[in-house]
């Protein structure tokens, strides 16, 4: 009998532990916490969930390609969820994936 389980249901730890070995891609966690770290949204944007990527870019002070990556990085490990509206894209976090990280790092360790 073969056994199919669905990779995705299995947290890659070494890749979530790269995308937080960089101190940026932290900082842009944290601020994703609370919406109010960002300028408002603009109104025709205001039902939506997350934050435009270009705000977190300027927060940051990076260019647009670094944050492009580092939230790559972030969405690959799963701490991030985008969602595009027309030509942005809205980052928010992940909570079910944190907590499934540190949850699983902590018996790791």
């Amino acid at each position: 009998m073969k056994l199919n389980i669905g990779i995705s249901r299995y947290m890659d730890i070494d890749k979530a532990i790269s995308a937080l070995s960089n101190p940026v891609r932290r900082k842009i966690l944290a601020w994703l916490k609370d919406r109010a770290n960002f300028p408002p949204p603009l109104p025709e944007h205001a039902d939506l969930e997350g934050v435009c990527v270009g705000y977190i870019q300027e927060k940051s002070g990076l260019s647009q390609s670094t944050i492009s990556t580092y939230m790559n990085h972030l969405k690959d490990a799963e701490f991030v969820v985008s969602e595009r509206h027309g030509q942005w894209t809205f980052y928010r976090r992940n909570e079910a994936a944190i907590q499934k990280f540190l949850t699983k790092f902590g018996k790791e360790i």
